[in-house]
Parts: C-alpha cells; structure tokens; sequence
C-alpha cells in the first residue's frame, strides 16, 4: 500500500480512537446509581487562591455503593472541598464531620434513569459523528492524494469505510453497557 494512503489510514483511525476515548470519559461522568470517585472528576477546589482538581487536594473512595468519601491532605481544606462539591452542582449534599466528606449517593428515580439515558445517547451521537468526520477528513485526503492510481484510491475508501463501521459499532456497544448499568436498578 502507498505510503500516503497508510498516512491517512492511520490519522483516521487515531481520530476514532480519540473519539471513543472521550465518549468512555464522558460515560464516567454519567452516574448509574452507583458511587464512583469519577463523579467527583469535575469538581474543582480553591487550593491557596487556586482553582485546582478535588483528586489533587484530596482521596476520593467508595467505602460501598451508595457513598462517597473525601479525605483531604490538609484538614484546614475540608470547607474549601464542601463549597467545591456545592458549586459543581452535582446533586450532592455533602457533610462535613471534621476529618473527612462524606456524600451519600441518593439512588435514582425511574426519570432521572431515563434523562440519564437520553443523555448518554446524545454522547453516544456526538462520538458517532467524530468519527464520521474522520472519515470525510480521510475521504478528502485520499481523493487529493497524488500519484496514486484510482483503484487504491477506491480500496482506500472502502477501507475508511470498514474502520468506519468498526467504530460506530464499537460506539453502539458502549452505549448498550452504559443503558443497561444506567436502567438497572
């Protein structure tokens, strides 16, 4: 195979890559009923002036599945993380009792689980069409390459297009996973 049409191949699969890649980021974000430290992922701390991540201030764990708890480095930091929890409006009602956080995971309503639902598929769609741009961006490229004869310009294309499809199905496998974890109760 030439070499640009490898080059291009490539590039496009690492940019479907990269979309997955953010779509399992996202699905961590989307909580399932269960407590998990990546609830926690966007909350930021005024760390000495500094907006700075909860994880680096602070051990986020999950002693079970409806808890969360939050033990800072440096005790004088517990109000500091309790505001952050508040501000990130995440939900939670957090409780101070002087060493540690702990945050009580409220389980789900039947719809919430399903706006939680219709949130991961709207994820789902916006990987989906990461890809797909992918493979326009590969299209293009490939339709604009130089000294390479139409038949590997047209095996390239059919080549997008399997990677194409690899992807979306991986896509569609991740949202089934995340749907069912999300409508379990």
């Amino acid at each position: 195979m030439n070499e640009e049409i490898q080059f291009i191949l490539d590039t496009a699969k690492e940019s479907m890559d990269n979309a997955v890649r953010h779509l399992e980021k996202q699905f961590a974000n989307i909580r399932a009923g269960k407590a998990s430290p990546a609830m926690l992922g966007s909350v930021m701390v005024n760390y000495y002036g500094a907006p700075t991540p909860l994880t680096q201030v602070a051990n986020v764990n999950t002693p079970d599945g409806r808890t969360i708890t939050v033990q800072p480095w440096e005790k004088k930091m517990l109000q500091e993380i309790e505001k952050g929890i508040q501000i990130a409006n995440l939900g939670f009602n957090p409780m101070n009792n002087g060493d540690t956080i702990i945050i009580n995971v409220p389980p789900l309503t039947e719809e919430r689980r399903r706006d939680l639902a219709k949130q991961a598929k709207a994820e789902a769609e916006d990987a989906k069409i990461g890809v797909r741009s992918a493979r326009k961006d590969a299209n293009n490229d490939i339709k604009k390459s130089e000294d390479v004869s139409d038949d590997l310009k047209k095996n390239a294309e059919v080549d997008v297009q399997h990677l194409t499809d690899k992807y979306v199905k991986k896509i569609d496998d991740h949202f089934d996973i995340k749907e069912k974890e999300i409508m379990t109760v």
